[in-house]
């Protein structure tokens, strides 16, 4: 899988500056959830396109071409996976996971080590693609022939929420958005509260 972005990571970064209303969309719902301040990282960081808005300085990302793009905006990405994390217990106030858990290997191991990494307190914020909505059934379908989703695995929200609980998880909120086809809007979309309608999920939690 690192491959398909290692030898296609600037077209997966020119996705955003064509899909520029959907991506607007994605940032305005992460933002409901950004703590500030606090020191964040995050994880699966690709190009940074979710970094940057948000001052994020330290991601993890084992694509190196993808992480060459991050580094030349600003971040310092340490080349390794969400299952084994270089980083100390207790350490950041937030950790990011946007569109990344759907390629992780190990999703629960994933989850332990953004738990183990949190202080008391800190917030885990998740952004997936809900498997479980209208344009979700339709990514889900299509995702053999997609180049970059040909081997991902789509959550739907409760899903992700019932990992989060297992894992110590609580106090657990969700706001969702794009509710058009990516490629046909013409205008940023609305966030709303919950999750079930847009394909774009963001889901908070608390260690």
């Amino acid at each position: 899988m690192q491959s398909v972005f290692d030898s296609n990571a600037a077209e997966y970064d020119s996705w955003f500056d064509k899909n520029n209303y959907a991506y607007q969309s994605e940032l305005e719902a992460v933002r409901r959830f950004i703590p500030r301040p606090g020191l964040g990282i995050e994880i699966g960081s690709g190009t940074g396109r979710f970094s940057t808005p948000f001052n994020i300085s330290i991601g993890v990302e084992p694509s190196r071409a993808m992480a060459k793009i991050g580094d030349e905006r600003g971040i310092t990405i340490h080349n390794a996976f969400a299952e084994d994390l270089p980083f100390c217990k207790n350490h950041f106030d937030f950790v990011l996971m946007i569109n990344t858990i759907c390629f992780v290997e190990y999703p629960i191991k994933a989850l332990s080590e953004a738990y183990r990494i949190l202080i008391d307190n800190g917030q885990l914020i998740i952004g997936i693609l809900d498997r479980e909505t209208a344009l979700g059934r339709i990514y889900d379908s299509i995702k053999s022939s997609h180049k970059f989703y040909k081997k991902a695995k789509f959550y739907s929200t409760e899903e992700i929420m019932i990992m989060l609980q297992n894992n110590g998880f609580r106090e657990i909120q969700t706001c969702q958005t794009i509710f058009l086809n990516p490629e046909s809007m013409n205008e940023a979309d609305e966030v709303k509260e919950g999750f079930g309608e847009g394909l774009f999920v963001v889901i908070n939690s608390i260690k």
